[in-house]
């Protein structure tokens, strides 16, 4: 799973999607969490290594972080308040970052809270890549030929959604009607990860939620990587 500076979403998938499998499923899911760099170019390195080194059955992405989800080719995606139009913010603030003090100022306004995994730096080399994973991420939606599934998961009280960060019209246009609405804000809360994400992660698996009737029996364990 990739996401923003908010952590609560892995560590409650970790402690919980395993509980809502019926205790007759062989299978056995491990939340993965890495954290990548800040330069778009950077990361995809770093993600295509992982993805390499893990083969992950499914990919979710969370905020900024859904764009380089969407990017990975050839795996069922899930998304939370995907920021699909968050690149052309950053790509727009490129230029002030080579104002001297702007890069600082903006270190200081978004530095890593406790428990962020990732560090956040405002350089122009940096935020002017951000445009170019945009492109190369909606690349790869149905609008242009995709065969991946996607569903996507949007908060009512998202306050990206007043500004056009997070967009659902924008979503809409490239991924269709494949998403849900939650009454929450942009960190998605634990119950929506409990009674939404969880279960739709499960099924885009191929397994059934405890709480449906039916579960899913293949013979042998095995582990499939989030």
């Amino acid at each position: 799973m990739g996401g923003g500076g908010d952590s609560r979403i892995p560590s409650i998938l970790r402690e919980n999607i395993n509980s809502a499998l019926p205790p007759e499923c062989p299978f056995w899911i491990d939340v993965v969490v890495r954290t990548y760099s800040f330069d778009p170019r950077k990361a995809w390195t770093q993600i295509e290594s992982w993805i390499e080194e893990l083969r992950p059955d499914l990919i979710a992405g969370e905020s900024l972080g859904s764009l380089n989800a969407i990017r990975i080719k050839g795996l069922p995606h899930v998304l939370v308040s995907p920021s699909l139009n968050a690149p052309l913010y950053l790509g727009y603030l490129a230029p002030l970052a080579l104002i001297p003090g702007v890069t600082w100022l903006f270190d200081r306004i978004y530095r890593p809270k406790e428990g962020d995994r990732q560090k956040l730096h405002f350089t122009f080399n940096t935020l002017r890549k951000y445009p170019a994973l945009r492109k190369a991420a909606l690349a790869n939606s149905p609008l242009n030929g995709s065969k991946d599934s996607f569903y996507a998961f949007f908060g009512t009280r998202d306050h990206y959604r007043r500004s056009g960060i997070v967009s659902l019209r924008t979503y809409r246009k490239y991924f269709g009607d494949s998403y849900a609405v939650y009454d929450g804000t942009h960190f998605m809360e634990e119950e929506f990860v409990l009674s939404m994400l969880v279960p739709k992660i499960i099924s885009t698996l191929g397994l059934v939620p405890v709480r449906t009737s039916e579960a899913l029996h293949t013979p042998g364990a095995q582990e499939a990587p989030l």
